[in-house]
């Protein structure tokens, strides 16, 4: 176990963080809360988790292994760094460029760029050897300025956001006004809680974007649309990220022609662009949340997308499920997502 830190992305308050601990909970990967601040989550975990964060996190941009924190003042700074040997870090002649990242929320009057040379300077003096290479080091150490904290440490992996941006809804072949953006769909996902392998469904598939973040990070996927056309965009998208699904049925959420899965990860459709048969959203996510309760077995979950107007805990509570939290994305003037987990019991 080391102590890790993990900078996340800024798009919402608490999803970042409640994404990272189920993909550790759900891969088995033991840790310890150390400290939350403004978009940085500190654990004491096991470093081969790291591999994992890289492959399925949405909202986590990189993971160091933290060597000290401090307050954020410059003479604290530099006297942390003092304090310690990283002889450990960095070896003879490798190179290394110091980084600093300012959390836009906190303001600090410590100017980033002036620390990034303050420390390199030390670390240069201070190391055997060891060279000043800002293009391509070898090894870069983070430090990040939040919460009148400083994080510092060696950067393990840092996870782009370009794959994210190819998958958005309208860079893939059939698009609708309804698809839900590449990130959240993976979040989603991920707290849904799927191990690799184990078979995510989605009865209101639409554009196919839940299923095609499942089978990105290595689930196999089922999908289900009331709609013809909606299945057959589906299949495009799919094919289109060469994804083989275990299929995708045009049927009716009510009544499933599907016997057992090992989560359900959806977004019924709302809002002026969906069409609902002239049923409400309220009988439509009651409908699907009992429908699909007997096909998970004890323990297993349902992450659910609804309007927060329409108290989605509510309902699921009263069909049986446990609910295990909520998280409210704001999309325009006139709707507030709620994203909401639940739990077999």
């Amino acid at each position: 176990m080391v102590n890790l830190f993990f900078f996340l992305s800024g798009e919402h308050e608490d999803l970042p963080t409640s994404e990272l601990k189920t993909i550790l909970e759900t891969e088995g990967y033991a840790f310890h809360n150390l400290e939350k601040l403004d978009q940085v989550l500190r654990l004491e975990a096991d470093l081969g988790c790291i591999e994992v964060i890289k492959r399925r996190s949405a909202f986590t941009r990189l993971c160091g292994l933290e060597l000290f924190n401090c307050e954020a003042k410059i003479d604290s700074i530099v006297k942390a760094l003092q304090s310690i040997s990283l002889d450990d870090y960095l070896e003879e002649d490798e190179s290394f460029a110091v980084r600093v990242k300012h959390v836009k929320n906190y303001s600090s009057e410590i100017n980033g760029m002036f620390l990034e040379k303050k420390l390199g300077t030390l670390i240069l003096n201070g190391t055997l050897k060891t060279k000043v290479n800002l293009k391509h080091p070898d090894k870069t150490l983070i430090g990040v300025l939040t919460s009148e904290r400083f994080i510092f440490g060696v950067k393990l992996v840092e996870i782009p956001a370009k794959p994210f941006v190819d998958r958005r809804p309208r860079r893939k072949p059939f698009f609708h006004p309804s698809a839900m953006q590449a990130k959240l769909a993976r979040c989603m996902v991920n707290l849904a809680s799927p191990k690799i392998g184990e078979l995510v469904f989605d009865p209101f598939c639409g554009t196919g974007g839940m299923l095609v973040e499942a089978a990105v990070m290595g689930c196999r996927v089922l999908g289900l649309d009331i709609q013809r056309r909606m299945v057959r965009g589906t299949i495009r998208n799919l094919a289109h990220f060469k994804i083989e699904p275990e299929g995708v049925v045009v049927g009716d959420a009510r009544n499933l022609p599907v016997r057992k899965v090992d989560c359900v990860v959806t977004d019924p459709p709302y809002g002026r662009s969906t069409i609902t048969f002239k049923r409400t959203t309220g009988q439509i996510v009651d409908e699907v949340l009992a429908s699909v309760h007997s096909l998970l077995d004890k323990g297993r979950r349902v992450c659910i997308a609804a309007p927060k107007t329409l108290n989605v805990q509510s309902i699921g509570t009263r069909l049986g499920y446990k609910h295990l939290e909520s998280h409210f994305v704001y999309v325009h003037r006139t709707l507030t997502r709620e994203i909401a987990v639940f739990e077999k019991v």
